[in-house]
């Protein structure tokens, strides 16, 4: 349940009120908006039941959360979440754009990768050092020296990294690199890697399951936040359906939905949604006009020679046209590229 404290409620009253929560054995956790404070309660409600909560000074109102998310909740922070990446805001005004190789292949590879993308407007470099493989023959990354590599580029280009994180263990060794640690569609459910992620203090970028319903997804989000991380991006990246027209469905409403029952920013993945590059940039512009805070789009110098999805992978060319074409849909909609 969440506690709505009235307008200007006094810091005494909401310390007090959080006091008689906690005692209980209740975690607490708080929302202080522009107009309104608001105290999401986690636990048992049952410990409360003797507390009278409502004759407490400066409460307004209980309102009962009845979705397995509560954190996450738009009803337990109404205004939409802007996360703060090194300078770079996401889910604000501006549109972002995560772009890179699927996979770190080579330091070359991946500086030239680097170079391309931040040319067209990109803020932030995506690459993947692990790389959780449907078949154990393919590709599986270049691991802790792929790590050194996206610094490298960071380094020469300004780009802020995100790259995926496959399991508790190599939690640490990413942090040391990365500015945004990526769960992947595979990892949605790993709850005791949602646990970890949500301890390491760094932002997160979790793609829905591949076969996950939306509330399964903000549930996913909520392990993340109950452990104190509430820099948590929501990633639509497509879903598995009878349709094999396409690698999978990418679910646009998906945007639309979670906009309005949740307050985390959401990007879009238009490449792993489709699965072609033809397809990339009219759902990229699609993504924008549903209302997406920004896309993730793989972008290789050389799609042809990928070592993994080549076949989805825009050209430099191709990633040019799209930047220009979304910078206009999102002045359509009232957003900027930033």
């Amino acid at each position: 349940m969440i506690i709505v404290m009235t307008a200007g409620a006094a810091a005494a009253d909401i310390e007090k009120v959080i006091g008689k929560v906690t005692e209980r054995g209740l975690k607490v956790h708080l929302s202080e908006g522009k107009f309104v404070t608001i105290i999401g309660v986690v636990g048992d409600k049952k410990m409360l039941q003797d507390v009278p909560l409502e004759a407490m000074s400066g409460v307004e109102k209980i309102v009962e959360i009845t979705s397995g998310y509560k954190i996450a909740s738009r009803q337990f922070k109404p205004e939409n979440t802007v996360i703060d990446i090194g300078g770079v805001l996401v889910g604000g005004d501006r549109l972002v754009v995560m772009a890179g190789p699927c996979a770190v292949e080579s330091r070359e590879q991946l500086m030239e990768s680097a170079v391309i993308v931040k040319k067209a407007g990109a803020q932030f470099l995506r690459g993947g050092a692990y790389k959780p493989r449907t078949s154990p023959y393919s590709f599986q990354g270049l691991e802790e020296q792929g790590l050194k590599f996206l610094a490298e580029a960071r380094e020469a280009t300004g780009l802020k990294v995100v790259t995926e994180v496959v399991d508790a263990q190599s939690v640490p060794v990413v942090c040391e690199y990365a500015d945004v640690l990526q769960v992947g569609a595979r990892n949605m459910q790993n709850f005791q890697l949602l646990k970890t992620v949500g301890k390491a203090g760094k932002p997160v970028l979790l793609k829905r399951g591949i076969s996950a319903t939306i509330e399964e997804w903000l549930n996913a989000a909520e392990y993340i936040m109950n452990e104190g991380n509430y820099q948590v991006i929501l990633c639509e990246r497509g879903i598995r359906t009878f349709e094999t027209a396409t690698r999978n469905t990418l679910d646009l409403s998906a945007v639309a939905v979670v906009k309005n029952a949740c307050h985390l920013p959401v990007i879009v993945d238009p490449s792993h949604g489709t699965g072609h590059w033809k397809l990339v940039r009219p759902m990229a512009r699609a993504a924008v006009a549903a209302g997406a805070d920004g896309l993730m789009i793989e972008v290789h110098p050389k799609p042809d020679e990928a070592l993994s999805d080549g076949k989805q992978s825009l050209t430099p060319e191709n990633f040019s046209a799209l930047m220009a074409e979304v910078d206009r849909t999102a002045k359509v909609m009232g957003r900027n590229q930033a």
